[in-house]
């Protein structure tokens, strides 16, 4: 079952790579980004895109440039997760046919972004936003443009966010941390999991 859950593996190594996908995937956690300030990012992006490519879709994390959203795109990486918004690396990531999730926070953002083409809005960072911020920005945005709450977000607070119009979440380090094992991240995964499928 597919949930609305970005992974953020920030600090995977290619040899974690297939484990750490293998567990979330087996979770039913189907959408991973791995950050470009990790260790040897666009190797593990491409090894996870060549075993999971019709299970998951993977893609990049922090992508500032132009460079980078074409290196992702050679690494068969499908999706492009940025901190900002830049409407040249939005333009490009659709160029390219890549989804496309560049991080907002205010109307100007969210509004610059779809203009520029974004697959959907990353609000982030989503806790210091807070639930009432997104369901000002909601009453605003196209109803069609999925919101992902990004940073500060976890089951204590998911049925806030979705009631604020969320329509997903990024989670890291409460999925992941460098050093942790695949049976850990699958632990935390199937607990995310089941707290999104209690809300259905």
């Amino acid at each position: 079952m597919t949930q609305p859950i970005i992974a953020i593996l920030r600090g995977l190594t290619p040899a974690e790579a297939i484990p750490v996908g293998t567990a979330l995937i087996e979770a039913g956690i189907d959408r991973m980004e791995v950050p470009l300030n990790s260790p040897d990012p666009l190797e593990s992006i491409r090894l996870m895109a060549t075993r999971f490519g019709g299970q998951a879709t993977v893609g990049a994390g922090t992508v500032l440039s132009l460079p980078d959203v074409g290196r992702v795109a050679d690494a068969g990486g499908r999706m492009i997760v940025s901190p900002d918004m830049n409407p040249e690396v939005i333009r490009e990531t659709r160029r390219l046919g890549l989804e496309s999730y560049p991080g907002v926070f205010t109307a100007t953002e969210c509004f610059r972004a779809i203009a520029a083409g974004a697959t959907g809005l990353k609000l982030f960072p989503a806790g210091q936003a807070g639930p009432g911020l997104l369901q000002a920005l909601r009453a605003v945005l196209p109803p069609e443009i999925p919101v992902y709450a990004v940073g500060g977000v976890g089951p204590q607070n998911f049925a806030d966010w979705f009631a604020a119009g969320a329509q997903g979440f990024g989670i890291g380090t409460s999925l992941y941390r460098p050093g942790d094992t695949p049976e850990d991240v699958g632990a935390r995964a199937r607990e995310m999991v089941s707290a999104l499928r209690s809300l259905a």
